[in-house]
């Protein structure tokens, strides 16, 4: 079926490939623009996967600063080479990642960031709300596993799901551009500062 110019630039907006990998997308899934967009996803993720192990140090600093001062990020997003780090693509992402780090507040960059103590922890209370609600011990496991996965979604970085586009996360808006800058890229570190919130540092 013939492609249409306007289907090929929402399913270039939406996942950041070239014009080439999309219009080849929407062959593949029939015109079908949510099965191209599932398509492009599970091929950045594999990009990904084979371009994990490359050192990435080239990049940026990124500063973001969010409602007349009042919250500050500072983010190192990585890249493979100089080239890319300068490029505009990369400085958007840095932008974007900065953006939803001020926005949602995440403790960690990956979910092997938490400490075992951490998750413990939250087990613990997820268990105890469990029996207090008079739940079946057959099914305070699942509920308890339910409960890690929801915290893990909501304080780790990379699993929050994209402020701009729920339906992804932000390490699948991190494939999609990986897939289409052919580098690594890699999330180093961030900071993030509310005007009057006491420090980690302060708090222990």
């Amino acid at each position: 079926m013939a492609i249409s110019t306007e289907l090929i630039k929402q399913l270039r907006e939406s996942t950041g490939a070239g014009i080439l990998e999309c219009r080849k997308a929407l062959e593949n899934a029939n015109g079908d623009l949510k099965a191209a967009m599932d398509f492009l996803r599970e091929k950045g993720l594999a990009t990904a996967l084979k371009r994990s192990s490359r050192d990435a140090s080239e990049g940026v600093i990124e500063i973001y600063s969010h409602g007349g001062g009042r919250v500050g990020v500072m983010l190192e997003l990585n890249s493979e080479t100089d080239f890319v780090g300068r490029s505009e693509a990369f400085r958007t992402l840095a932008h974007e990642i900065a953006l939803q780090i001020a926005a949602t507040a995440p403790l960690y960059i990956k979910v092997e960031d938490i400490p075992q103590e951490v998750l413990d922890h939250e087990a613990k209370i997820a268990e105890t709300k469990a029996r207090e609600e008079g739940k079946k011990d057959a099914i305070i496991p699942k509920i308890v596993e339910g409960s890690l996965k929801k915290f893990k979604d909501e304080v780790v970085l990379l699993s929050q799901p994209y402020i701009r586009d729920e339906s992804i996360t932000v390490q699948d808006l991190i494939n999609q551009n990986i897939a289409s800058m052919g580098e690594n890229v890699i999330v180093r570190r961030f900071a993030r500062y509310a005007l009057g919130e006491a420090s980690a540092a302060e708090e222990a």
